[in-house]
């Protein structure tokens, strides 16, 4: 039983002693990841950035697109036409 008294007190001291360590490395930036944003300049996450006219890999036309609005305003009578200018 005297053991334990022993190493209750020497285990808590040492748990302290890691948490403060490890908390002292993460604010000194030991985890700090150097190579990482040299890598993800290689990635291509741009595809949003280019237009319409210039993708390779045009998407599959959505009802709502620019392109049939105009279509469906040009099918229209010629008043209707007329009432739009």
């Amino acid at each position: 039983m005297q053991i334990v008294m022993f190493l209750v007190p020497l285990m808590l001291i040492l748990v302290a002693l890691g948490i403060g360590l490890f908390s002292w490395a993460v604010k000194n930036g030991q985890y700090d990841d150097l190579e990482g944003p040299a890598h993800r300049i290689l990635y291509d996450d741009d595809k949003d950035m280019i237009p319409d006219e210039a993708r390779t890999d045009k998407p599959a036309d959505t009802p709502g697109t620019t392109q049939q609005s105009d279509d469906r305003e040009e099918t229209g009578t010629g008043e209707e036409k007329a009432g739009k200018e």
